[in-house]
């Protein structure tokens, strides 16, 4: 009786390297988008406007920016401001322009005690002309007196 070869043949090898060269391409490309897009990110303030129906408005001839974040951060100009300094900004303000239009932007989860307190600070400062900022229908910011 003859017997053959208990031996199987051998098949193809898969291959066992990966070629790093795109993937190198892609995570270089992605590294300068990257580099590019987050010193724009940085420079706005990200807040959850309300939506409400407004009249668009010709712009104040001065206007006093301030925001409230959901964080309970007040922002002064896209800066970052404690309750004295900006009583003390607001004041001088009122001083130089008795007839800035405070621009209000508050989130929409923060407290409304939290809004009137600040309307108020405002007011004796003797900043009285404020508007709330909200986003349209559109998405569009606008500011309703």
């Amino acid at each position: 009786m003859a017997f053959g070869r208990l031996e199987r043949p051998q098949g193809s090898q898969p291959m066992s390297e990966i070629n790093m060269t795109p993937l190198i391409d892609v995570m270089l490309v992605l590294l300068v988008i990257f580099m590019l897009t987050a010193p724009l990110m940085t420079s706005r303030l990200k807040l959850d406007l309300p939506k409400a129906p407004a009249p668009s408005t010709e712009p104040a001839p001065a206007t006093f920016t301030v925001a409230l974040t959901a964080d309970g951060l007040l922002h002064l100009d896209d800066t970052v401001v404690t309750v004295d300094v900006l009583r003390a900004q607001a004041k001088a303000q009122a001083e130089q322009k008795p007839d800035t239009e405070v621009q209000l932007r508050a989130d929409k989860v923060v407290p409304y005690g939290q809004v009137a307190e600040l309307i108020g600070l405002l007011q004796q400062a003797g900043l009285n002309r404020i508007a709330f900022v909200t986003e349209g229908p559109q998405g569009e910011a606008a500011a309703a007196p």
